[in-house]
């Protein structure tokens, strides 16, 4: 029963869901902030396209179209990493732009078997972020796979450029990913900043707000009502790290700088928290879709996956 009062729902507010919004501030963000969360949600989308992982040296390419602002740029990867030996398939490259000034580690999100196993691995584990910080086993675990192969390369490449802002982003399980890697790098003695796109929550409040606390910057990007910044539950002990950046507009719309809202605190119910019916389709489109590089996600896929996540989200209440 609770599954059709479910599907009832999902379906009654799948007309509505793209027209009506959270209540919001009156804030955005300037100009060329924009232009930078533009660029890194392409270097996140990157990470989806074989040609980036496996074979380092060459150009950073995407599918035709899907990410003109980092093939236009002159960006070159030097480390390309596809772990599937391992239970976590970490995948992602680092790159130097030499146009934008960056050094660029970025990380793909979930399109695996073990990648979603590792999504699903929620219990949490000691970390040596901080003392006494525990953050999600599967997105830990991932993390520590590519650490020695990230942090040798950003030692060498940073004493090349040493002028070069270090860059670290990712999309979905890349975006938790990426929030521990950055964290790591400051841990380290990087200026490391974060733009993670759709993240999930990564661990509880004492390492959520350790990284909420360091220097850098944290640019948490969520969009509309995309269901994956919602997990792990609040009630299982996660929280997010501070503040969001909350695209308020529909897929497939032109996003302007008065449609980012910023919101502070490790659990708010404004921005993406805000509403009751998710779509998945909004977790694929951050400034435009972050995984054209993945030919199995047709828009019908995208339709079925949208009214299953509709579905699943509602019946846990």
């Amino acid at each position: 029963m609770r599954s059709f009062v479910a599907l009832f729902l999902a379906v009654a507010f799948a007309t509505i869901c793209g027209k009506s919004a959270p209540l919001i501030q009156d804030r955005g963000v300037e100009a060329d902030l924009l232009s930078r969360f533009k660029l890194m949600a392409q270097y996140a989308s990157a990470t989806y396209c074989p040609s980036n992982y496996g074979s380092a040296g060459d150009r950073i390419t995407c599918a035709p179209g899907s990410c003109p602002l980092v093939e236009g740029a002159e960006s070159t990867s030097l480390v390309e990493y596809s772990r599937t030996e391992t239970s976590t398939d970490v995948t992602g490259f680092i790159a130097v732009d030499h146009t934008n000034d960056l050094v660029v580690i970025a990380f793909r999100g979930s399109k695996t078997v073990d990648s979603w196993l590792t999504d699903l691995d929620i219990g949490t584990t000691e970390t040596d972020i901080c003392s006494g910080c525990t953050a999600h086993n599967g997105f830990w675990n991932s993390w520590v796979d590519a650490r020695d192969r990230v942090l040798s390369c950003v030692k060498e490449t940073s004493m090349k450029y040493p002028a070069y802002q270090i860059a670290v982003a990712g999309h979905s399980l890349g975006g938790a990913i990426a929030t521990l890697a950055a964290a790591h790098l400051r841990n380290s003695g990087y200026n490391a900043t974060l733009y993670s796109f759709g993240s999930p929550r990564i661990g509880g409040t004492k390492i959520s707000t350790y990284i909420t606390n360091q220097t850098g910057g944290n640019y948490r990007i969520t969009h509309w009502n995309d269901p994956v910044p919602r997990m792990p539950l609040v009630i299982m002990g996660y929280v997010h790290i501070s503040p969001e950046y909350y695209i308020n507009k529909p897929n497939n719309q032109e996003v302007q700088c008065n449609d980012i809202k910023k919101y502070e605190g490790a659990v708010n119910f404004k921005g993406n928290s805000a509403w009751i019916v998710v779509d998945v389709q909004a977790h694929e489109w951050y400034f435009d879709n972050v995984a054209t590089c993945d030919a199995k996600k047709t828009k019908r896929g995208l339709e079925l996956r949208a009214l299953q996540s509709s579905v699943e989200i509602l019946d846990t209440f």
